[in-house]
């Protein structure tokens, strides 16, 4: 989603996006599609050679062109070969692990990442921070829009990733069968990869509350509009809700996600409930049913979250971008 809404920037300031990608979702390069970036599919991704053989075969067909590289899998000998070639390089990166970075730019957009040490060249720039969070085309509308925080909070957003393989939804909405609030109104988003779709719909029967099961959505800043709380993984939709100012709590369900959580927390923009194996149902409804009724808590994460994250990240990479060509 990030490389995406850097796509859709460079695009708009009339250039062109090539998607390399081993993407197994068709939704998902579907997407990319419609939003007119031309998309190669890899039967392979390194260290398998037939990703280089590949990528190094299209590289040649673009010149002076940037590659952005965005997977824990891309290790300094990768970033060699690229920039062998010529080519200018930008590396997304969420936790310094590698030995050297061969990049002309790295980005790393969260909150904690001026506290890292890259190992990289000199002359390497390093945009650190949330100041550069890549937000997609369809959030800029929405810069100048201000929240209302209710005294209750009566309209709930659960979405746990595109994929959400341990189906921490289904954990969620069980949460909500206990909570037992008649009036509040739940929209869940469920991925384009999501396997488990047919057991949530399964699961809708018995809840108290009102609850829409939506999938693959397209409107998901409107959504986060309409939302006085949101129930979200730790991904790069916890920096949209903190643009759009949706309370949050957030669960962690992979490695990369962990110390956004905490920094979210930390940061006063939303509250960080862990490992989602780590916290049971009795834990998720009692969080959930506090932060419904507290409606300071409510607006001060909103205002902070509005703070941390201002919308104009992707603009700033693309400046860097074009002047640096």
């Amino acid at each position: 989603m990030r490389c995406l809404a850097l796509a859709q920037s460079w695009k708009n300031r009339g250039g062109k996006a090539t998607f390399i990608t081993c993407c197994e979702s068709r939704d998902l390069r579907e997407s990319l599609s419609n939003a007119g970036m031309q998309v190669v599919m890899l039967d392979r991704t390194h260290p398998n050679p037939l990703d280089w053989e590949l990528t190094s075969q299209i590289l040649q067909k673009h010149s002076n062109a940037w590659v952005v590289l965005d997977g824990y899998h891309f290790d300094p000998e990768y970033q060699r070969q690229v920039k062998n070639t010529g080519q200018r390089l930008l590396v997304i990166d969420d936790t310094a692990h590698l030995d050297h970075y061969y990049a002309d730019i790295i980005l790393n957009q969260n909150i904690s990442a001026d506290k890292l040490s890259y190992s990289c060249d000199p002359n390497t720039r390093l945009l650190l921070g949330t100041k550069y969070v890549l937000l997609r085309s369809e959030f800029h509308a929405w810069r100048d829009w201000q929240r209302e925080v209710p005294a209750i909070a009566r309209r709930a957003l659960v979405t746990l990733g595109g994929g959400d393989p341990y189906n921490v939804t289904l954990q969620v909405i069980n949460s909500l069968k206990i909570l037992s609030i008649s009036d509040l109104e739940v929209r869940v988003v469920v991925g384009a990869s999501n396997p488990h779709i047919q057991i949530l719909r399964e699961a809708l029967f018995s809840v108290p509350c009102t609850l829409r099961l939506l999938h693959n959505v397209e409107n998901m800043p409107d959504l986060m509009a309409w939302a006085d709380l949101a129930v979200s993984a730790g991904g790069s939709t916890a920096w949209e809700l903190a643009f759009m100012g949706v309370p949050a709590l957030i669960l962690t369900i992979a490695d990369n996600q962990e110390g956004i959580g905490k920094d979210l927390q930390h940061s006063g923009a939303a509250l960080n409930l862990g490992w989602y194996h780590m916290i049971d149902v009795q834990d998720l409804k009692i969080a959930v049913s506090n932060i419904l009724f507290d409606q300071e808590k409510r607006a001060k994460m909103s205002e902070n979250g509005t703070k941390l994250v201002d919308g104009n990240g992707v603009n700033r990479l693309c400046s860097f971008l074009k002047r640096d060509f």
